[in-house]
């Protein structure tokens, strides 16, 4: 490397750390057209399927009985806990969800457009287990959430905090979403997800954004977004829906994502599993509009198959990649942002493997136009654990992703007529002034991976990708600098969770 080469490299790492530092995050629109797979024949027919399972089979509302006297007050017939919903009233409601809206976040330049063809990008969610290449596999605990809080805060290619990146296992079941909100709130910037985990829980979330936003902002524009799944299959719950209704009602931000394993919670084909995801989808997302018309809903896909050999969900297959193609058809036919995709893989450990499934979702996830992304990075073992890594090898792949939506631009700079005014003929562009200006953001700069030739990388520790990735997230928590937080409002957040935290050690309810 020249010397001047060497202090190019230098110039772009300090400006890849003072963006970092500040959490700045780098939101992109997907400017690729979206791949319908379905013809538009295909499209009527899994509506028609799924207009026929809610007519004809219904779904079961269990241990909810408000949700059952809503349907039935808004012209559903309800049998026992069976609510059934004909097409004309289902698409009523359905049409009063926006097609886009704003999402808030502490700071105002992370304020996030969801549909169209914007793109989120939030990081892993739900994971139990935490690993790394020094400890291992083992519980997740307050410090790992924190930590991925911060990384997430630190990531230009992560555009949302999440919601329950890890569960902190060290905490009290109770009490621990008290500890996620504030771990958000605080160490991030960043757009977050309230919890869903009891309706008491949802509360606590909206309350907390109305301190932090103000009452009347966020009923205006969402503060938090609850991620509501179907207990598939045909089946909602007490739990999902009091957290959907307080959610709906306080016009919070709601993910209505069927939580299917094709194979087990739905017939083996994918046209019943479309058209099965597709009926649970819109039943919730009715749900939130007769609660209150013009609820923010995103139409959810959490869809993989099953190994019919082993019983075990199976990610970046060929049949998961034809679902996410079909739920994002559906969402766009009816006018709804999409929220599906990943870096998903059922590998324990960031390998081969991992890569190629994760690799295998991701590519598919853009280019169905996907508008919310959970799961970006971090992913493994089919979500059960959260690997230090694997977010920073899966990072590399967001940034490329981007890079690929932004398509090509063809602006009269990019035709670049100075270039071949300047280069002889058999020459090179290397040293051209044109190559010069453009040559920080003409391709995309890797972080983790390596192009070097093999000599170079031996000559430099022989190190493969885990263990760059394992200095970069080791590095990036070292530098981390907290956003600033006005003190007023810290205290009062700070005091409502105390104050919350003492009625649910005492058993009070709210």
């Amino acid at each position: 490397m020249t010397e001047r080469t060497l202090r190019r490299e230098e110039r772009r790492r300090q400006r890849r750390g003072r963006a970092s530092q500040a959490g700045q995050m780098r939101p992109f629109e997907n400017r690729l057209p979206p791949l319908n797979l379905l013809e538009a024949e295909g499209e009527q027919k899994i509506h028609d399927a799924s207009m026929r399972l809610l007519r004809e089979r219904g779904v079961l509302i269990v241990d909810y009985p408000p949700a059952l006297e809503t349907f039935r007050a808004n012209g559903s017939r309800v049998e026992g806990i069976t609510v059934y919903i004909d097409e004309e009233t289902l698409l009523h409601f359905v049409g009063m969800a926006p097609s886009t809206f704003t999402l808030l976040a502490r700071n105002p330049a992370n304020n996030l457009a969801v549909g169209g063809k914007h793109t989120i990008f939030a990081p892993v969610y739900g994971s139990p287990f935490v690993s790394d290449l020094d400890r291992g596999r083992r519980p997740a605990t307050l410090e790992d959430f924190q930590n991925f809080v911060r990384l997430s805060y630190m990531a230009e290619e992560i555009h949302h905090s999440g919601g329950t990146v890890v569960e902190p296992n060290d905490i009290p079941l109770a009490e621990r979403h008290l500890d996620m909100l504030m771990a958000h709130i605080t160490l991030s910037d960043k757009a977050f997800m309230g919890s869903v985990t009891h309706k008491n829980n949802a509360k606590d979330s909206v309350s907390l954004c109305e301190i932090l936003f103000g009452a009347d902002a966020i009923r205006q524009n969402p503060g938090t977004v609850g991620l509501i799944n179907a207990s598939s299959p045909l089946r909602y719950d007490d739990r999902m829906f009091g957290a959907l209704e307080v959610y709906a009602k306080a016009n919070q931000a709601l993910i209505i994502t069927p939580f299917i394993i094709a194979g087990a919670m739905s017939p083996s084909t994918l046209a019943a599993t479309l058209a099965q995801q597709n009926a649970e989808a819109l039943f919730g997302i009715c749900y939130a509009q007769m609660l209150n018309p013009g609820t923010p809903c995103i139409y959810g896909s959490f869809l993989s198959n099953i190994d019919m050999k082993s019983g075990a969900p199976c990610f970046g297959t060929p049949e998961d990649t034809l679902a996410l193609y079909g739920g994002a058809q559906m969402a766009r036919r009816y006018r709804l942002p999409y929220r599906s995709g990943g870096n998903f893989t059922a590998s324990t450990v960031a390998d081969a493997q991992a890569g190629y499934e994760s690799a295998g979702t991701m590519w598919p996830t853009i280019h169905a136009g996907t508008n919310f992304v959970l799961h970006a990075a971090g992913w493994l073992e089919g979500g059960l654990i959260a690997g230090y890594e694997k977010f920073i090898l899966d990072l590399e792949v967001c940034g490329m992703m981007q890079r690929m939506a932004g398509g090509i631009d063809l602006g009269e700079e990019q035709f670049a007529w100075d270039a071949y005014a300047e280069v002889a003929p058999g020459s090179h562009f290397l040293g051209s002034q044109h190559t010069l200006r453009h040559y920080e953001t003409a391709f995309y700069q890797h972080k983790i991976f390596t192009m070097d030739n093999y000599e170079k990388w031996e000559a430099e520790g022989s190190r493969d990708s885990l263990v760059r990735a394992n200095a970069r997230w080791k590095e990036m928590l070292a530098k981390y600098e907290a956003p600033a937080l006005d003190d007023a409002k810290r205290a009062e957040l700070e005091n409502f969770v105390a104050r919350r935290r003492r009625e649910i050690q005492s058993g009070q309810s709210r």
